[in-house]
């Protein structure tokens, strides 16, 4: 029996999806959480053979958990099942150690599949995503270029985002103008829009 742990915030996805699953002979899901801060101590406890999450969450994103888990418990397998099939994020899902990668809208009998391949070493991504990311391009954005325009999705000012990340002014303003010049924007906000859309935030 495949033992498997559910994280989705939305409650109405999360039992449906636990109820398709449920269905097939050889699949049991032992655990469920709604947050992203939780899938760590809960992959502990009741020790899932595959953990499906979903990426935005509150605590923490589905990525940010893959990538806890690939240290905490480097023998579960993460499928990453979200609505947002951006190729940014399929990047960034495979790096942080994800098996595979799906869109909710996707037949029931492709993510029970994908439960059974990934425990063959076996990698699924959604064909079209795939494409997508290859023709996208690597995601142009450093590490702090991102944290700095995460900051300032807010409609924070520099003076702020500089107390918050402990950062000089002027580093804050070199960090944006580089972001808003890699992003192809005309502005922060500009920026930040286009980022989200390409999954690199």
């Amino acid at each position: 029996m495949i033992r498997v742990l559910l994280a989705d915030d939305q409650s109405m996805v999360r039992e449906a999806l636990a109820t398709l699953l449920g269905l097939e002979e050889d699949i049991e899901v032992v655990a469920q959480v709604a947050r992203g801060d939780e899938v760590v101590a809960a992959v502990l406890e009741h020790r899932p053979d595959v953990a499906l999450l979903d990426i935005e969450m509150p605590g923490m994103t589905g990525i940010e958990a893959a990538a806890q888990l690939r240290g905490a418990a480097p023998g579960v397998k993460v499928v990453i099942v979200t609505t947002f099939g951006r190729p940014g994020y399929l990047r960034r899902a495979m790096e942080s150690g994800a098996e595979a990668f799906l869109v909710k809208d996707a037949p029931a009998a492709q993510l029970a599949d994908a439960v059974r391949l990934v425990l063959k070493g076996q990698r699924v991504i959604d064909p079209s995503l795939a494409a997508a990311a290859l023709a996208e391009g690597a995601d142009p954005l450093t590490a702090r270029e991102r944290e700095v325009l995460n900051a300032a999705a807010d409609g924070s000012v520099n003076a702020e985002i500089a107390c918050r990340l402990l950062l000089s002014e002027g580093t804050v303003r070199n960090y944006l103008s580089t972001a808003i010049q890699k992003t192809g924007a005309r502005n922060r906000a500009e920026a930040v829009r286009i980022a989200r859309e390409k999954g690199w935030l």
